[in-house]
């Protein structure tokens, strides 16, 4: 299986308890759980084998053998790979720029790998679809996720497509209230936890509203109330949380999206940037090259 430490991460949520502990075992060390027998990996985590056996089989394996080899292989691309740091270590107050550097552009680029490993592009097409006919956007976030829908706003507006962005919940429910059938609502969250983003795409919902959303757990409620749904993965680090780590890849699935929007909408979307570009033209600095 490709992509098994990201499923792990993905099915994080869903698993309490015993398989809880051996899914974050697994993730803080994956080359350790590699190597380790079944007995390894249960004192390791503090469960047991049956446990471990468990957890294969929720993850689709037959048995912790084919676990090990999926996590060997994964973890041997990674090092083929070059990464110049371990994901996972720890960023101290004391190291100089360029080892943070180095951690934060390494955990970046594993973001943005698993990512597009994890986005179901049939499911960024019928989100372009969606908004492409759609009479009306709203885009829905809170916080960073906020930033993130507001840029999409500001990039839909450029092409033609009429978006808003709401954080203020009021606001967004009573423009959410309005919305039809045909029309688009994106909520943002990383988490898929944020209580007033999910309130929002719900009331829109509840209007007709085709509903997608933007985040890295496919189980959380955000993504369990959306018609469509995006998903996203992160690499935190010391001082940059999964929130956090998740804009940069949340900004290349809406990136994609746009453009599958301004493909689907061309002589429209042309027309509009250029007419968007002409006006505010003015306002560039001139410079003389000599």
């Amino acid at each position: 299986m490709d992509g098994v430490l990201l499923t792990v991460r993905a099915k994080l949520p869903e698993f309490t308890g015993a398989l809880q502990r051996v899914a974050e075992q697994v993730l803080t060390d994956p080359a350790g759980a590699a190597r380790a027998t079944i007995v390894e990996l249960a004192e390791r985590s503090g469960t047991s084998p049956a446990t471990i056996t468990r957890f294969c089989r929720a993850l689709g394996f037959e048995g912790y053998a084919d676990l090990r080899l999926g996590i060997a292989a994964e973890t041997g691309r990674a090092r083929a790979a070059g990464w110049a740091v371990d994901i996972g270590r720890e960023i101290e107050p004391g190291d100089p720029l360029e080892k943070v550097l180095e951690q934060i552009m390494a955990a970046d680029t594993r973001a943005m790998h698993d990512t597009a490993t994890l986005l179901d592009l049939r499911e960024v097409e019928r989100a372009a679809d969606a908004i492409a006919a759609a009479s009306r956007v709203n885009i829905f976030g809170a916080s960073g996720s906020a930033l993130v829908g507001e840029e999409m706003q500001f990039s839909l507006h450029r092409i033609g497509v009429a978006a808003w962005a709401w954080t203020d919940v009021h606001n967004g429910l009573a423009s959410a209230a309005l919305l039809r059938g045909g029309d688009v609502a994106l909520g943002i969250s990383h988490g898929g936890q944020t209580r007033e983003t999910i309130e929002m795409l719900a009331e829109a919902g509840s209007h007709g509203a085709t509903t997608i959303a933007l985040t890295s757990f496919p189980r959380s409620p955000l993504a369990e109330l959306a018609d469509v749904v995006l998903l996203t993965a992160t690499q935190a680090t010391t001082f940059r949380p999964d929130a956090l780590s998740a804009r940069h890849p949340q900004l290349v699935v809406l990136d994609l999206l746009y453009i599958a929007v301004a493909q689907r909408t061309h002589d429209r979307a042309h027309a509009a940037f250029k007419r968007t570009a002409q006006a505010v033209d003015g306002h560039k600095a001139r410079t003389t090259i000599h």
